[in-house]
């Protein structure tokens, strides 16, 4: 099971996520006051320099326009870009046209809102454009897909995972609680988690103690399966 947290603002915790066995360390790449934890290129780019050869980096964006994701792509070199702005800001056009641009080596993800049955056609439509989906809770008022600390329909969930045929990252709400309940139930590719590992009051910091709550959760269902 890949396991992906988000949103670092610092390499050393960064790194310490990776040896914990975080296989995705995610940030945010682009100061655009939209969402916390915004990282400058400069500040993401040195996370990506520092992690160890194995991790994977994910650089969420909010850009809505391809030439400035682009841009962020050259600048912090990450290997996987998560497109989480709203679906109308980043249309299938739009994802398609970024995948055609976009280096070979980087694998492109978009935030897909689980709400109700809509959810499974439009999921569809984006897993042809994108390398990987990722499964999250829209709130209303609340900037982009995710980042809420809600969970929703799981049973949706699965039957987007069954029927994508792309990668998908289940996440919304999960914790070393309810992870494993999450992946019995959704079969997912990988899990993700952002605030329920960080610092108790805080959308900037993470804890690593929670960090690696979360990911030997994880490591123990899988032992005992």
């Amino acid at each position: 099971m890949i396991i992906q947290i988000y949103a670092f603002t610092d390499m050393s915790t960064a790194v310490e996520a990776a040896k914990l066995g975080v296989n995705h360390i995610g940030f945010v790449a682009g100061k655009y006051g939209e969402v916390p934890a915004e990282l400058s290129f400069q500040e993401a780019w040195e996370i990506v320099s520092a992690l160890p050869a194995q991790t994977t980096a994910v650089a969420l964006t909010m850009a809505t326009d391809v030439n400035e994701i682009l841009r962020m792509t050259e600048k912090v070199k990450p290997n996987i870009v998560h497109v989480s702005s709203d679906l109308d800001c980043v249309g299938v056009d739009a994802m398609r046209e970024l995948r055609s641009r976009l280096d070979k080596d980087i694998r492109l993800m978009k935030a897909i809102p689980v709400e109700d049955e809509s959810s499974i056609k439009i999921a569809q439509q984006y897993a042809a454009v994108s390398d990987l989906l990722l499964l999250d809770t829209k709130r209303t008022g609340f900037p982009g897909v995710g980042a809420t600390g809600f969970t929703h329909d799981w049973n949706i969930s699965r039957r987007i995972v069954e029927t994508v045929g792309v990668p998908v990252i289940m996440a919304g709400g999960l914790t070393a609680k309810n992870v494993n309940a999450a992946i019995d139930k959704i079969r997912p590719w990988g899990v993700d988690s952002n605030t329920s590992t960080n610092v108790p009051g805080s959308n900037t910091d993470k804890d690593i103690n929670l960090i690696a709550e979360f990911v030997n959760a994880i490591r123990s269902g899988e032992a005992e399966a």
